[in-house]
């Protein structure tokens, strides 16, 4: 047995209150050393006969990666406190691994044990209940619609044009209000704009007025009109901060360039030296290396009190649901903790999402934000299916992994996209391959957690890094892949129609064949396996025998034992329980 290997912390997503009643308990071993794992548990003050009574229960194998096992239980502690430990059995020997290490025998006072000293509601990560429902559209909104050519900027290029990173179209928020029936036709229940408060830019990154719409989008006016039809449709409405950092024109930062050490707002920024420029140098900090971006000094009492506001404004004012926050890592944990408790007392069931692309654990411990933008997953998929240079084992490792490192509640709302703003294009990624994207799709979609679909993609929009990624909707529909549209329609009825398909379900690699991606969805009575041949070479894959004479529900068929599955194609076969 690898005792090196053997490892749990209770704490994070090894030991977690998954409800206010019930925790969830993970253990992790070298992969494939383990036959066997027994939870040992009890209350600390039961005892009898001066030993500490226990129970012990069987953990079940939840996943593994390329280097561990990952095993799981959840329990319903009687008085909402535990001492455990565990049985840990290879084929030669049995051994009880405690806080305290490792035991031949079972130790008879609790005090060698891991501890939950007590289960308290009020620690309980408790996301937004709908949030695990939602299909999320991002709109980019200076390229997505022109729906008031009178508020166009100066030198508004024609719609269609190349991108360049700092030319206009004129796209705006009565353009996406015009649009919003072709969202609900798709199946779109939530919204993420990029920012749309006043900028100088064209992504608008660079904020001048958090309290102010920019006037190429429109007004407060089109915007609470906007948020209200979106309500009345079902779709929830998430905004863009960007708190890291201000834009060059904010009004605080333009007093410290006009006043240098004079300014009252010297403080809000992060700033070496006075003056600000010298030559081509700049003295103070920014996002990355931009001098258009002063980076804010969130441990200041006045900047947290000011954005603060802005968070609040929003919400009270418009009734937005959602808060997705820019470069979220680089503010302090601090400022985010005070961020949660403003905006939850105003709306509890507000969603907080943190520009994060790595793991993100100390950010989703129930005290920060409900969800990080979930790149792991992104990057996972787009080498599975898109570029194609991971196999099927590589794959289910790295979800494995993805999936193992966060709380199972904190799984059911990662916001999962395949590209952005930010990124290329995911057709361009799938070297203009529909098939792969189709395939991408089929599994983003039946995945854990809530969908993002960057606008554009459902039609084949194309490019390459920005600007290449931020073209103009294409509205033509002669110019757009309906194939494709109808495609993921299609595939968003279904999880609208099943619990197993969305969030609810229970997720499971499963190993049907060499080069097949199979796994289940549970949730329930009723259990979906899905099926995916990324190969062009047609498979005959035999069925489990729970899993004979069961329902295509993509093709509406019948299957029985033996599944024949053409190359680049998929299967979604439905069980029901008795």
């Amino acid at each position: 047995m690898n005792y090196t290997s053997i490892f749990h912390r209770p704490k994070n997503n090894f030991a977690y209150a998954y409800d206010e009643d019930t925790l969830h308990i993970r253990l992790q071993s070298k992969k494939g050393d383990l036959n066997e794992v027994t939870l040992i548990y009890g209350d600390p003050y039961l005892w009898k006969n001066d030993k500490w009574l226990y129970k012990k229960d069987p953990m079940f194998l939840a996943g593994s990666d390329d280097l561990f096992d990952y095993w799981h239980i959840s329990i319903k502690p009687d008085n909402h406190r535990l001492r455990y430990g565990f049985i840990c059995k290879d084929s030669i020997e049995a051994v009880v691994y405690t806080e305290r290490g490792f035991f031949n025998e079972i130790q008879n006072h609790c005090h060698y044990y891991f501890c939950f000293p007590f289960l308290n509601k009020i620690d309980v990560f408790t996301p937004p209940s709908w949030v695990k429902d939602t299909v999320w559209y991002q709109i980019f909104p200076e390229r997505f619609s022109n729906g008031d050519p009178s508020i166009n900027p100066e030198n508004v290029g024609k719609w269609g044009e190349a991108p360049t990173s700092s030319n206009f179209f004129g796209g705006d928020l009565q353009g996406v209000v015009n649009r919003l029936d072709y969202l609900v036709d798709l199946g779109i229940t939530g919204i993420y704009f990029t920012p749309i408060f006043e900028a100088s830019t064209n992504h608008k990154y660079d904020t001048i007025d958090y309290l102010k719409i920019d006037s190429h989008f429109g007004d407060k006016h089109v915007f609470k009109k906007l948020v209200e039809e979106c309500h009345k449709k079902g779709i929830k409405v998430m905004l863009d901060a960007v708190f890291n950092h201000s834009g060059y024109g904010f009004e605080p930062f333009q007093d410290v360039l006009e006043k240098g050490e004079q300014s009252i707002y010297k403080d809000w920024f992060h700033i070496k030296q006075f003056p600000l420029k010298e030559e081509n140098k700049v003295n103070y900090r920014t996002f990355g290396f931009e001098p258009i971006m002063p980076k804010l000094n969130t441990e200041n009492k006045e900047v947290q009190n000011y954005l603060l506001h802005v968070a609040k404004y929003w919400i009270e004012e418009f009734n937005i649901d959602g808060w997705r926050l820019d470069v979220a890592n680089e503010v302090d944990h601090h400022f985010w903790r005070e961020f949660r408790k403003t905006v939850k007392s105003i709306k509890p069931d507000v969603y907080i999402l943190g520009e994060i692309w790595h793991d993100s654990m100390p950010w989703l411990q129930g005290d920060q934000f409900d969800a990080v933008m979930n790149y792991r997953f992104t990057n996972a998929a787009l080498d599975f299916f898109a570029k194609q240079t991971s196999t099927v084992e590589e794959f289910q490792n790295e979800l494995t992994k993805v999936i193992q490192s966060y709380p199972q509640h904190v799984n059911e709302v990662a916001f999962n996209l395949l590209g952005s703003h930010d990124t290329p294009r995911v057709l361009t990624m799938c070297q203009g391959e529909t098939q792969r994207l189709k395939l991408l799709y089929v599994f983003q979609l039946s995945f854990t957690g809530t969908p993002c679909i960057y606008y554009g993609d459902e039609i084949g929009l194309t490019g390459g890094d920005d600007p290449g990624c931020r073209k103009c909707m294409e509205w033509d529909s002669t110019k757009q892949d309906l194939d494709l549209f109808f495609f993921v329609k299609k595939l968003l009825s279904l999880r609208k129609k099943y619990a197993s398909f969305r969030s609810d379900g229970e997720f499971a690699f499963k190993d049907l064949a060499k080069d097949i991606l199979s796994y289940t969805k549970t949730a329930g009575s009723e259990e979906l396996m899905f099926i995916i041949n990324r190969s062009n070479v047609k498979k005959e894959i035999q069925l489990p025998d729970n899993f004979n004479h069961v329902l295509d529900i993509w093709t509406n068929q019948y299957v029985s034992k033996h599944l024949p599955l053409k190359g680049h194609d998929f299967a979604i076969l439905l069980k029901n329980f008795k």
